[in-house]
C-alpha cells in the first residue's frame, strides 16, 4: 500500500517542482487541443450526418438501374456513371500498378541512394503535391487534343498519373522493412537478385503493397478535376471505344449539386453516399489486411 502511495505522490511531487506559468501553459495548450480536436470530429461528423440523411432519402431502386436523366425530366438513376466510374477507376488502377511497383522496387532494391534513385523520389514527391487539375489539364493536351475528343482512355491515364506516387511511396517503404537477413539467405542459395525479389522480398511485403494499391485506388475513385479535362460525363451508357463522354460519378455530382433541379440534386446526394462508402469500405479493408500483416 505504501508503495501504491509512493507512485502516485512521485508524479504529484514532481509537478510541484514545475514553476506555475509553465504548468498554466502546458494546460492551456491541452485545453486548446481538446477544443480544436472536438471542432473538428464536430464538423466532420455534422457532414458525415447530412450526407446519410440526404443520401439515404435520395436512394431507390431506380437510381442503380436508371441512367442519368435530362434537363427538366423527373426519375432517372446514376447506373452509367457508377458503371463509368468503375471502368475508369479501373483503367488507372491496371495502368498505374505495373509502374508503381517496379518503380518502387527499383528505389527499395536497385537505386537505393544513387542520384538518379534521389531524382525519381523528388518527381515522385511532386507528383503526390501536385493539384490533380493540373494532371487534368496536361493530359487534355497530350490525350484530348491529339485523339480530338474526350475519351475514357484519357480519364484513366489521368487518375493513373494520381495512383502512381501513392503505389511507388508505399511499395518502396514496404520492402526497405523487410529484414536484410531474407535477402541474404536468398542470395546464400545462388539466386540472382531478380529471383530475391519477385519470390523472397515481394512475399514478404505483399500485405503493404496490396494496401498501397487499395488505397492508390480510394484515392482516385473520388477525383473530379482531372475527368472534367478527360472524360468529362453524358447522360448516356458509354461506347465501346470509350471515345466520347464517359459518364461517372464525381463530375455528375459535381454537375447536379449545381443544378437548379430537385431530382438532379437528389442523384447527386445519392452518388456522393455511395462513393463514400466505397471509398470506406477500400480504405477498411487496406488496414485489415495490413493489420493483418503485420500482426504475424
Amino acid at each position: 500500500m505504501d508503495a501504491i502511495n509512493q507512485t502516485t505522490a512521485a508524479p504529484q511531487a514532481a509537478w510541484g517542482r514545475v514553476r506555475r506559468s509553465r504548468y498554466v501553459a502546458d494546460m492551456a495548450l491541452k485545453v486548446i487541443c481538446i477544443l480544436f480536436t472536438a471542432l473538428g470530429a464536430f464538423v466532420l461528423g455534422w457532414i458525415l450526418l447530412m450526407l446519410i440523411y440526404e443520401g439515404v432519402s435520395a436512394l431507390r431502386p431506380e437510381v442503380f438501374t436508371g441512367t442519368t436523366p435530362g434537363p427538366m425530366t423527373k426519375g432517372g438513376g446514376i447506373a452509367n456513371a457508377l458503371v463509368g466510374s468503375l471502368i475508369l477507376t479501373f483503367l488507372g488502377i491496371v495502368v498505374a500498378t505495373p509502374i508503381g511497383v517496379l518503380a518502387g522496387t527499383y528505389l527499395a532494391e536497385y537505386g537505393k541512394g544513387s542520384k538518379l534513385a534521389e531524382l525519381i523520389r523528388f518527381v515522385n514527391d511532386i507528383l503526390l503535391a501536385a493539384p490533380s487539375i493540373l494532371i487534368g489539364l496536361f493530359v487534355y493536351t497530350l490525350m484530348v487534343q491529339p485523339m480530338g475528343g474526350y475519351s475514357g482512355w484519357a480519364g484513366g491515364v489521368a487518375l493513373a498519373i494520381i495512383a502512381v506516387p501513392v503505389i511507388v511511396r508505399t511499395t518502396e517503404d514496404m520492402l526497405r522493412i523487410v529484414p536484410g537477413s531474407l535477402r541474404e539467405a536468398g542470395a546464400a542459395l545462388g539466386a540472382p537478385l531478380s529471383k530475391v525479389i519477385t519470390m523472397i522480398t515481394w512475399r514478404a511485403a505483399r500485405a503493404g503493397m496490396v494496401t498501397g494499391i487499395l488505397l492508390a485506388t480510394a484515392r482516385i475513385a473520388g477525383e473530379t478535376a482531372p475527368l472534367l479535362f478527360t472524360a468529362l460525363n453524358n447522360n448516356f451508357w458509354f461506347r465501346a471505344d470509350l471515345m466520347g463522354g464517359v459518364a461517372n460519378l464525381p463530375v455528375m455530382i459535381y454537375q447536379f449539386a449545381l443544378s437548379p433541379y430537385q431530382n438532379w440534386r437528389e442523384l447527386a446526394w445519392a452518388g456522393a453516399l455511395v462513393i463514400t462508402l466505397s471509398i470506406l469500405a477500400l480504405s477498411i479493408v487496406a488496414r485489415l489486411i495490413f493489420k493483418k500483416d503485420t500482426s504475424r
